[in-house]
């Protein structure tokens, strides 16, 4: 028997995009939580029952960017891995714990990058 997956938050305001990030994880054998914007993240963040290993989120989401969204999220669970999904990839800078992934990214990069960051922890 496999370890019990790691559960992902994908936090993505474009539902198709999300519905593909979602398709990919879960075929990389992951659990995944979905957000379509800040606030339905930070409802499962708070959830004391949710588990939550890794979160993805974009950084251009309607009601909050996604590093004021990491912030909030970080007061809650200080020790969670944060995944910023972003097509201006090379212009952001950010804290310690959190990558970057450059939109449009390959399935080989989202698993690469997502199991690099799971591994640490």
């Amino acid at each position: 028997m496999s370890a019990t997956p790691s559960t992902i938050l994908v936090v993505e305001d474009d539902a198709i995009v999300r519905m593909l990030i979602v398709d990919v994880l879960e075929e990389l054998e992951f659990s995944v939580l979905e957000a379509a914007d800040a606030e339905e993240a930070l409802e499962v963040v708070n959830n004391p029952d949710s588990v939550i290993d890794l979160m993805m989120t974009d950084v251009g989401l309607p009601d909050m960017d996604g590093k004021e969204l990491a912030t909030r999220v970080r007061v809650l669970r200080p020790a969670l891995p944060i995944l910023f999904a972003s097509g201006y990839a090379e212009n952001i800078d950010v804290p310690a714990g959190m990558q970057v992934i450059a939109k449009p990214f390959s399935i080989d990069q989202l698993r690469d990058k997502v199991k690099s960051m799971l591994s640490v922890s």
